[in-house]
């Protein structure tokens, strides 16, 4: 019975709305403070992932983040929404990280002209799952994340939220605590930033395109010498 009760008390959790659950936690409730770190995993790990650029720091980010979160619980107000006010938690948090070690910034390049408009479809998955298409999206996101590593700290954190995590410009203006014009200028020279790195990648891999050497030159020449051989 016991179990079935504490297995009602774990849906409920996962069903609450933020503000009730913060309400809970901040009274001691760990079941509640466990379904906010699982609702707001992925948005704080990217958020630390994107100043870190590290999965591994990125994760240490958030296990220090969280308890600072736990004891300041009590200290939260229902003016901001939870997610903000934790992301403000982990920001500082990595940021501290950043500071315990050397830092390695990627100078800007030269003014980019590239415009902020246009589809975005490029950073959306298809839906073929074959094993070719699956090895080629796993290498697609290996170059997009080794881009998005490189740009300047400033942009990349406002890039993910806004990219990756979709919030709008008035949700980064809060959660990192910068101008509302400050956010869409370094988004858009982020984009730019990355669309050029993107367009060096692309550059370099046409010259690889449809290589046709090795292995399937060789058969070629030898089935076209087999069959001149037997005219």
């Amino acid at each position: 019975m016991q179990n079935g009760q504490s297995l009602h008390h774990d849906v409920l959790a996962a069903d609450a709305p933020d503000l009730e659950l913060a309400f809970r936690a901040s009274a001691g409730d760990t079941v509640a403070f466990e379904a906010i770190m699982r609702r707001h995993n992925r948005l704080l790990f990217r958020t630390a992932r994107a100043i870190l650029k590290s999965d591994a720091d990125a994760e240490d980010a958030l296990q220090q983040a969280y308890p600072r979160a736990w004891q300041a619980l009590g200290d939260f107000r229902a003016d901001a929404r939870l997610s903000t006010w934790l992301v403000r938690i982990v920001v500082n948090e990595a940021l501290g990280h950043l500071r315990r070690r050397p830092l390695r910034l990627v100078p800007l390049d030269s003014a980019i002209s590239s415009t902020e408009g246009g589809d975005q479809n490029w950073l959306h998955d298809d839906r073929d799952h074959g094993p070719d298409r699956a090895a080629m999206r796993s290498e697609l996101r290996r170059i997009m994340e080794a881009r998005i590593d490189r740009l300047p700290d400033d942009f990349r954190s406002v890039f993910m939220l806004r990219a990756v995590e979709e919030m709008s410009v008035e949700e980064v203006s809060q959660m990192l605590e910068i101008p509302e014009a400050t956010v869409r200028t370094r988004f858009f020279r982020a984009r730019s930033l990355l669309r050029e790195g993107l367009s060096l990648d692309m550059d370099m891999a046409l010259a690889d395109a449809f290589a046709f050497g090795g292995a399937r030159c060789s058969r070629v020449v030898a089935a076209v010498q087999a069959r001149l051989a037997s005219h």
